[in-house]
């Protein structure tokens, strides 16, 4: 009786490894980021750091820290592709990377319309005419005003040329501009507000104090067994844990994306984006922030 007992326990013990690593390659993935900490040089000026976190929830980060001084460093918001009232085409951020020869971009500001009903009835497709959220510019054009919300006003980031960046603060000529969900970060503290308790993909962007740092930042999410997401509030705290002065988020969700340039020329994706709950499918959006890098 003992024997068979003993040869119970251990066959639910392996079957119970079974699952868990069925589930590991089911739900992980081999294509995915491995959820352990690392950091790297990119470029001239431009690191990369994953972080990851095991409790209370699984969290995957990746953070990209660019020193606006190195020379050759420039940015890029999408450009509009017409005048109308959907001036944008839908891109995944690889094909925006690809399409204007980037070395660094993520995903930008929400945008309408959109609907996501399951893996065949979602809008928009890549090429479907769609229109930014807020305020936006690219190199010198303030083609779109933005939308009136409920919310009331978005921020807005504001590059110039020569690479000065100020959050709300318009600038007599504006060159670059891109609008985001909500201030995360104002003066080294977190913005007042910020939900707790809400899991998500999430993107932002953020400044150190003398603004010569720029840190691009995506949380992975939706992901069991993975990354399960970050709420703003813990975004925020994550964001002034690495030196970040003043954040505002971007587009969240299965928006999320970050991609840099490959050895080989190519986008390669460096998180995990999740769109239609499929993780690695990337969604076309409308507006984006590149990064020219040496």
């Amino acid at each position: 009786m003992k024997k068979r007992k003993i040869a119970r326990v251990s066959v639910a013990i392996i079957v119970a490894v079974g699952v868990f690593i069925a589930a590991y390659f089911v739900f992980v993935g081999r294509n995915r980021p491995a959820p352990i900490p690392t950091k790297e040089t990119l470029y001239d000026g431009v690191t990369y750091q994953r972080v990851a976190r095991y409790f209370p929830n699984a969290m995957i980060a990746h953070i990209i820290k660019i020193d606006t001084k190195t020379k050759g460093i420039q940015f890029l918001i999408t450009p509009a592709d017409s005048k109308s009232e959907t001036p944008l085409n839908a891109r995944t951020t690889s094909q925006f990377l690809d399409e204007f020869s980037l070395q660094i971009a993520v995903n930008g500001d929400g945008f309408t319309p959109w609907w996501s009903r399951g893996p065949a009835d979602y809008y928009p497709h890549a090429g479907d005419p769609v229109a930014p959220l807020g305020f936006t510019a690219s190199n010198g054009d303030d083609y779109w005003k933005g939308i009136e919300l409920d919310e009331g006003e978005r921020p807005v980031l504001y590059i110039s040329r020569r690479n000065v960046f100020s959050f709300n603060d318009k600038p007599n000529r504006v060159y670059n501009a891109i609008s985001g969900d909500r201030m995360l970060v104002l003066q080294g503290q977190p913005a007042p507000g910020l939900n707790d308790s809400e899991l998500d993909p999430r993107t932002a962007i953020g400044l150190n104090k003398n603004g010569r740092y720029v840190y691009l930042i995506v949380v992975d999410g939706r992901q069991p067994f993975y990354s399960a997401g970050i709420t703003f509030a813990d975004l925020a705290q994550l964001l002034i844990d690495h030196g970040v002065y003043t954040a505002m988020s971007l587009d969240g969700g299965g928006s999320s994306t970050m991609v840099v340039e490959g050895e080989n020329g190519e986008p390669v994706i460096l998180n995990s984006p999740i769109d239609n709950y499929i993780p690695g499918r990337e969604r076309p959006v409308a507006n984006h922030i590149g990064v020219y890098a040496p």
